[in-house]
């Protein structure tokens, strides 16, 4: 949705937003302090918003949360569908993935934090839906991963005795690991070492 967002009909002139927009400060905010480290007061500061706003549009800070995460997921898999129309051999299209990990992980960025992370560390273990939808969205970048790892199989260039399942698996927690370390700012030279080595199990 991209023009103002209306929270209400209620009687009066109504809030106007932009909701893509509330949704990207959300996501940095919940990124950076988690769910239980941010209260609707920082919200409020965050986003520009009185809390009767924030109600009206989500119900409560866990419906703000929820929407925040559905779209930090769809921005994150269109930036790599994106970064991997660009390459062209299977190793190629992983060495993008992992690189363009690294500098989402390295330095200032990096200590921003991936929500994804911060929800599976926080809540995923008192709460069925998100953890729900933090397995199905494992499943399928294991599944893409483990794609890719066939295409470079069947275009040459990753080795045939390579297993994608497990390297899919691999790989995954190494991107994973890269966004936790991230969080204390390292460096991009180490995070880069680190997709060279993880690349070494395509050869």
């Amino acid at each position: 949705m991209n023009g103002p967002f209306h929270p209400s009909p209620a009687p009066g002139r109504p809030r106007q937003f932009v909701l893509e927009d509330v949704l990207d400060k959300a996501i940095q905010r919940f990124s950076e302090y988690g769910f239980n480290g941010t209260s609707i007061s920082d919200l409020n500061s965050a986003l520009g918003l009185t809390s009767g706003s924030i109600y009206k549009a989500w119900n409560d800070k866990r419906g703000l949360f929820l929407a925040a995460l559905n779209r930090y997921m769809d921005l994150r898999a269109q930036a790599i569908s994106e970064l991997l129309a660009s390459a062209h051999s299977g190793r190629a299209k992983l060495e993008a993935m992992l690189m363009h990990y690294a500098r989402l992980s390295s330095e200032d960025a990096g200590r921003t934090g991936c929500l994804v992370i911060e929800t599976a560390a926080e809540l995923a273990a008192a709460d069925p839906e998100i953890a729900a939808r933090l397995a199905a969205q494992r499943q399928q970048r294991e599944a893409q991963l483990c794609r890719l790892i066939e295409e470079g199989q069947q275009d040459g260039s990753v080795r045939k005795e390579a297993d994608p399942a497990t390297v899919a698996k691999l790989l995954l927690a190494i991107q994973q690991g890269m966004r936790i370390l991230g969080k204390t700012g390292a460096a991009y030279a180490d995070m880069q070492k680190l997709v060279l080595e993880a690349l070494r199990l395509l050869d």
